[in-house]
């Protein structure tokens, strides 16, 4: 079983993990041993959580036992335990408390959900140039969310002011590169309900085309795609999930795509970013790289 190759000097590693929690069942174990793996072998800075990590009806505080079947009790590696995890909620972790998840912060060193929206900077290597990630919370972005029952405080939150936050961050940032993090996808082939990505291209997608970030990463889905719609100039990404998996068919928008479950590795330098995905056999299944000029 094994992982992609060394990372260069000089960059930003991180991975991309989504949809994990469900007690190390489905293939969780298993991709949990590579993750690890990845870390040790890939120098990796930081594992982004793009939402759902802990299925299926969040947690309702702190002290809530699902933190240890679904997360501290699955990735007990060493190397896992260093290693910062930048957290956004999906739609599950609305079934339960997302303070919680916010809270857990305090409680656990590696877990980091310092707000429901937030971003991060990292400085490319040892130049000038930054790289700038935010994480959005897009479950409160969605209308179904918001009206219907069971989602918690979803309904509650003020969707105009997170985004114009996400337009301020990217229309005031000098970093080199943005990526945007969020639980549900802009674009993707799914069954799910349509009105949720009519919902996020109005409201998250126009705002990031016009500000011409890089990368839109999402989970949700449980598939891998790789989707550059026709007049769009993002790249989007569908990462899959670290447990269960789902179908997937191409269509129009769609550049690579796959049902196995996995995880992202992507590397971040001056002029490029190379990203590919892993499935739970811990075979590299695709490979791309972005350049700036």
């Amino acid at each position: 079983m094994g992982c992609s190759p060394q990372q260069p000097p000089k960059t930003i590693n991180f991975i991309v993990a989504s949809d994990m929690g469900r007690n190390g069942e489905s293939e969780q174990q298993n991709i949990a041993v590579l993750l690890a793996r990845q870390v040790e072998t890939s120098n990796i800075d930081f594992i982004a959580v793009t939402g759902d990590p802990i299925h299926d009806l969040g947690v309702k505080s702190v002290d809530d036992p699902e933190w240890l079947h679904k997360f501290e009790n699955v990735y007990t590696a060493e190397a896992l335990q260093n290693i910062p995890f930048y957290v956004v909620s999906g739609n599950h972790e609305y079934r339960g408390s997302v303070q919680a998840i916010i809270d857990y912060s305090q409680k656990s060193k590696r877990w980091n959900a310092p707000a429901r929206y937030y971003s991060i900077e990292y400085p490319i290597g040892n130049g000038e140039s930054k790289a700038l990630f935010i994480f959005i919370d897009t479950t409160p972005l969605i209308d179904r969310y918001r009206e219907e029952e069971g989602y918690s405080d979803a309904g509650e939150q003020n969707m105009d002011r997170q985004l114009y936050w996400l337009d301020s961050t990217l229309f005031t940032t000098t970093s080199r590169w943005t990526f945007v993090f969020g639980h549900h996808p802009i674009y993707a082939d799914t069954e799910k309900s349509y009105g949720e990505r009519t919902d996020m291209q109005k409201r998250v997608g126009e705002i990031i085309e016009k500000r011409k970030a890089d990368f839109y990463i999402s989970g949700h889905i449980h598939s891998f795609q790789y989707l550059r719609p026709e007049g769009k100039t993002v790249n989007y990404i569908v990462n899959s999930s670290a447990s269960l998996s789902r179908e997937v068919n191409y269509n129009e928008e769609i550049v690579f795509c796959s049902s196995d479950p996995g995880y992202s590795v992507f590397t971040v330098s001056d002029e490029s970013v190379n990203f590919f995905f892993v499935n739970h056999t811990g075979e590299m299944i695709y490979r791309k790289t972005v350049v700036k000029e």
